[in-house]
Formats: structure tokens, C-alpha cells, sequence
């Protein structure tokens, strides 16, 4: 009961009032810009050679703010906001009409997935275990290279390693495709010779992230087990004659994870960040890539919805990870 009240109700509270909270910035956030999306399809239609009689111009302009959830104050807007959202509405794309958003984020969501989701697991369990064990072997000299080349890859920005591995390894080596997610006209299917282009094309983006994201992984958890480390309780393992294999993963290791396991949940916020960046860079198709091409053209319910998906799905891979963590450190249990 005391778990109850003191770790699963106040988390679950918090939880309702940060996904409020997030999805209200980001109603807000696109009706502060001074773009006007309506105008700016009017223009769009108008370059395109179309003519449009004085007359059905206010009906045109009238059209399309009610199509786009724009009539009333900003109040009436948020309530209707917030009754769409509800039913799973959110709209339909300004400038790629008359596309629904949510068949946009369904088309991308499987690219983004499939490339996160592995190159997190991935950098965070490679770089986990061999920063462990290179901070417990802290004198071995392939834990100071190990260390050194980390120093040196970490402060890259994703930009730059990402456009570095493309130089190399697609435009001089042409080992790899430079662009798209799969081959042009390519028929997805769940063949092998599909599966086998789309992790082709998959490899460079998902290397750039897994080498950037080890980094950091590898540097955190080797100053944690250089802690632990010389915690009193290590030593005396040592000294009573627990085997050296045992004192790491036993001793060491698992409690250095601890706060890695919450940090495995804030590192799938790297949509806005290394993933939105190296699919720009790759022009891999995913939410990244859907996310700058709706911010360039100002495309307000395209990054409304992306947004509070990406809100969603961080906040609540969070939770699952803060629910779950009593399974891992017992001393939760009895706070």
C-alpha cells in the first residue's frame, strides 16, 4: 500500500500532467510563428497559375480554416483541438492535401521504429557491457584506447559523423546507397531480397547512430563502475575472496545499470535530435524526415501530430521504465 501511495499514484499523476502539458505547448507553439497556413496555400494555388474570382476568394479562405481546425479564438481551437485528438483525428496535411495525418505518420512510423528502436538497443547493450567492463579493467591498455577513441568520437555532432561516413563509405568507397530507405521502385514485400535492400540502405544511418550512441553509453557506464567500484562493499568482496568474474557482473555491473535503465527510456527522445538529423542527412524516410519537411513549410497539423506522438511514446516508455524499475532495485519497494 505504501507503494501505492507514495511511488505509483503520484508517478501516474505526473505522467497525465506532463503529456497535458506537452500536447498544449505544441498546440500553442505553430500559432506563434507568424506563418499563416491558409495564405500560405492561397499563394501556393495562385503560383501554381490558377485563377481565382474576387468573389470565392473569403469562400476559399473560410473553406480552409475550417478545414484546418482554424475557426473561432484560440480557446474554441484548443477544445476542438483536444475532441479530435480524442478520436484519433488529426487532421489533414496543409501542403501535401488531401493526405490524412495519420496516414502520413503511419507510412513513416515503421522506417523511424525499425532504425531507433535497433540502434538503441544495440548501442545501449554494446556500450553498456564494454564500458562496464573498461571501467572495472580501468589500467588494461585497451581500455584507455578504448577510452581515448570515445573522447574523441562523442563530442561529434550527428551532422557531421553522419555526412563523414557518407563521404567515406557511399560517395568515395560506394559501398552504400547514398539516399532512401530501400532501392527506387523497389516493391515492398516480406521477401529476402526486400529485406535484404532496405538494411542496405539501413546500414550507414543505423552505424552513425549506434557509434555516437555507444560512445556516450561506454563513457557514462565506465565512470559509474569506477565508482561503485571503490564502494566499501566491492572491497570487501576482494578481500573475502569472491572471484574476480563474480565481483563484476555480480557486484559491479548491476548496480552501475541502475540509472542506465532510465536512461535507455530517455534516449529514444533522440527523434529530435540524432534520428530527425542523420534521416535529413541520409533522406531515410522517416518522422525525422517528415518532421523537417513539415516544419520548412510550416505545416501546422503535420507537426502537431508527429509531435504528440513523439510526446506519447517518450513519456510513455518512461513510465513503463520507472514501473518496472522496483524489479531491478528492491530498495524502491520500500520507500
Amino acid at each position: 500500500m505504501a507503494f501505492l501511495k507514495r511511488y505509483l499514484i503520484p508517478r501516474l499523476i505526473q505522467y497525465v500532467l506532463v503529456v497535458w502539458l506537452g500536447i498544449t505547448v505544441v498546440f500553442l507553439i505553430p500559432r506563434l510563428t507568424p506563418n499563416d497556413p491558409v495564405m500560405a496555400m492561397i499563394g501556393m494555388i495562385r503560383a501554381r497559375g490558377s485563377t481565382l474570382e474576387p468573389g470565392s476568394m473569403d469562400g476559399i479562405i473560410a473553406d480552409l480554416t475550417e478545414m484546418y481546425g482554424l475557426q473561432g479564438s484560440w480557446l474554441d481551437q484548443y477544445w476542438a483541438f483536444w475532441g479530435r485528438l480524442f478520436r484519433g483525428d488529426f487532421g489533414v496535411s496543409f501542403f501535401q492535401f488531401p493526405a490524412r495525418v495519420s496516414d502520413l505518420i503511419a507510412n513513416a512510423m515503421p522506417w523511424t521504429l525499425g532504425l531507433l528502436l535497433t540502434t538503441t538497443a544495440i548501442s545501449w547493450v554494446v556500450g553498456n557491457i564494454i564500458g562496464g567492463l573498461a571501467g572495472y579493467y580501468t589500467r588494461k591498455g585497451w581500455s584507455r584506447t578504448l577510452d581515448a577513441i570515445a573522447m574523441v568520437v562523442r563530442p561529434l555532432p550527428y551532422y557531421i559523423f553522419a555526412f563523414a561516413l557518407l563521404l567515406l563509405l557511399a560517395g568515395f568507397m560506394r559501398w552504400f546507397p547514398i539516399t532512401g530507405g530501400a532501392s527506387l521502385g523497389a516493391i515492398p514485400s516480406f521477401t529476402w531480397a526486400y529485406i535484404k535492400d532496405v538494411l542496405w540502405h539501413a546500414f550507414l544511418p543505423a552505424l552513425s547512430l549506434v557509434v555516437l550512441g555507444g560512445a556516450v553509453n561506454f563513457q557514462i557506464m565506465k565512470l559509474l563502475v569506477q565508482n561503485v567500484n571503490a564502494e566499501s562493499f566491492v572491497q570487501y568482496a576482494k578481500l573475502g575472496g569472491v572471484t574476480e568474474g563474480r565481483i563484476v557482473r555480480k557486484y559491479v555491473i548491476r548496480n552501475a545499470l541502475l540509472p542506465q535503465i532510465t536512461g535507455l527510456a530517455l534516449s529514444l527522445g533522440q527523434i529530435f535530435s540524432g534520428a530527425l538529423i542523420t534521416e535529413i542527412v541520409y533522406g531515410y524516410p522517416g518522422l525525422g524526415m517528415l518532421l523537417y519537411n513539415s516544419i520548412v513549410r510550416a505545416d501546422y497539423n503535420l507537426i502537431m501530430g508527429i509531435t504528440i506522438f513523439s510526446i506519447v511514446g517518450i513519456t510513455t516508455a518512461i513510465l513503463i521504465v520507472d514501473l518496472a524499475y522496483p524489479l531491478f532495485d528492491p530498495r524502491v519497494r520500500y520507500y
